[in-house]
């Protein structure tokens, strides 16, 4: 019988059988669920895969900490668990399923929330309301808009806003104020007096990003965080399905 652990991928006739799946990667360590993905065919053995060819390279600056997780698992003499958590769907049907899961599940090595969380995810009634009934900002042509969904919750809005981001730095540099949004609603206005490496000699008591930038800054002046706060974010600066960059310039 099969060792299931080294199952590294499925037949073309399970693949046609399977559609699109939803799954989830296990430490066996602690039994926590560290990463949240869909997809076809062989998707869910891809993450393991890759990090196996990757520490056959040399040069390799940037480790994610899905990646960092599955080499903490396989040195430690265990495997990853794989889970494939409900299978058969369509892609829209998919991304939702993944989506829900992002959303519940704490701790995800996941960079984003999945489809559609920064409109149909978790929210408190107040937050509902505020969704369907807050009237839009004026874009002034100057902002850069952070969407902190899934940091907001465990980060003060300015942390949150400030740390970690795969960005231009000159192009970030440009911005008059960053917006921190929650869910599509401004929560905190900021200014950034200066965009940093996202190390802990920058800013401590944060992990090392070393390949992202965060700033130092401050609350925008009052008159300024007036015409943003608790306002919805215009539509055309949404972000689009499937699109997983948390950033976005009005200028």
């Amino acid at each position: 019988m099969q060792d299931p652990h080294t199952l590294s991928e499925f037949s073309p006739s399970i693949v046609k059988a399977l559609g699109y799946y939803v799954y989830r990667l296990i430490d066996p360590r602690n039994g926590e669920t560290f990463y949240v993905g869909k997809g076809i065919g062989n998707r869910v053995f891809a993450h393991v895969n890759g990090s196996l060819a990757m520490d056959e390279s040399d040069g390799e600056d940037e480790i994610s900490e899905k990646l960092t997780r599955i080499r903490e698992i396989r040195n430690s003499g265990l495997a990853v668990i794989h889970i494939i958590h409900r299978h058969g769907m369509d892609e829209s049907t998919a991304f939702e399923v993944e989506a829900a899961l992002i959303d519940v599940l704490p701790g995800l090595a996941n960079d984003q929330g999945g489809h559609a969380s920064n409109e149909r995810g978790p929210m408190h009634p107040f937050q509902i309301q505020q969704k369907f009934e807050a009237p839009e900002f004026d874009v002034m042509g100057n902002e850069l808009i952070v969407s902190v969904n899934r940091l907001g919750t465990a980060r003060t809005p300015y942390d949150a806003a400030r740390f970690a981001w795969r960005l231009d730095r000159k192009k970030a540099e440009r911005a008059k104020v960053v917006l921190a949004t929650e869910h599509g609603i401004v929560i905190g206005v900021f200014v950034a007096d200066q965009w940093l490496p996202a190390v802990p000699e920058n800013f401590p008591g944060f992990n090392s990003m070393p390949t992202r930038w965060g700033f130092v800054g401050h609350e925008a002046p009052q008159e300024v965080v007036q015409h943003y706060l608790r306002k919805k974010l215009p539509q055309v600066y949404k972000r689009e399905r499937g699109a997983a960059n948390p950033i976005r310039y009005t200028y």
